[in-house]
């Protein structure tokens, strides 16, 4: 057996999952976690539908792109992904979807403003716009790199998708499901055509800090971390 085989079960899990639920169709998207300890992700293939994967369909893959495991070619958002654990040294997983509230904003380019404390304590205090660049480009990629020293934990990819972040999959997986609630009430908020309150500014930093203190936690455990 793979020494790498729960990160796999674990992207499948969550890979099927992000279907189920709605957050994208088809085989877009992309889910992957960071081997604790090692330069190297577990990441869903390219073009593979999400039901029909099994554990050893998952790419295992090091960050100069060689495929260390797996049958199929890796995501084409593979150097995304890996631009993300070398920037974030909080960040243990990364999924890339397509939810239908949190595409509307990344269609109309803007970004949403922090409404709710328990979502603002989890993704940060703003699900800031990453401007366009083709899939799979490392224009993409650069324009990712430019957006993650906001401490963040969501972004939305301009006429793309969502990005979203974390410690581990499950905590990424449920920033996603925050991220998309916040998108979801604010946009029928702004259908009212009523000015949308926000959290006070004293309030969002609070909790920002307070995200940010987790986040420093978990570099510094992998920082010193013994290989």
């Amino acid at each position: 057996m793979s020494k790498y085989e729960q990160y796999k079960k674990d992207v499948v899990k969550y890979g099927q999952m992000m279907l189920t639920k709605g957050f994208t169709v088809g085989t877009g998207g992309n889910v992957s976690i960071l081997v604790d300890g090692e330069d190297v992700l577990a990441i869903t293939p390219s073009n593979r539908e999400y039901m029909e994967l099994t554990p050893a369909d998952i790419c295992i893959v090091d960050f100069d792109m060689n495929i260390i495991e797996g049958q199929f070619n890796p995501s084409r958002e593979t150097g995304l992904h890996i631009a993300v654990y070398k920037n974030r040294p909080d960040a243990n997983a990364v999924i890339h979807s397509h939810p239908i509230y949190s595409s509307i904003f990344a269609v109309i380019g803007k970004p949403v403003p922090p409404i709710f404390d328990e979502v603002t304590i989890s993704i940060g205090n703003s699900t800031d716009v990453i401007p366009y660049a083709l899939s799979g480009s490392d224009e993409l990629v650069d324009h990712v790199k430019t957006k993650l020293s906001n401490r963040c934990n969501c972004y939305v990819l301009q006429n793309h998708g969502a990005l979203s972040l974390g410690t581990t999959i499950a905590k990424a997986f449920r920033n996603l499901e925050l991220m998309e609630k916040s998108s979801q009430i604010y946009y029928h908020a702004l259908a009212t055509g009523e000015q949308p309150s926000v959290l006070p500014q004293d309030m969002s930093d609070i909790l920002f800090q307070l995200l940010k203190a987790e986040q420093d936690i978990e570099a510094e455990r992998k920082k010193n971390k013994t290989p």
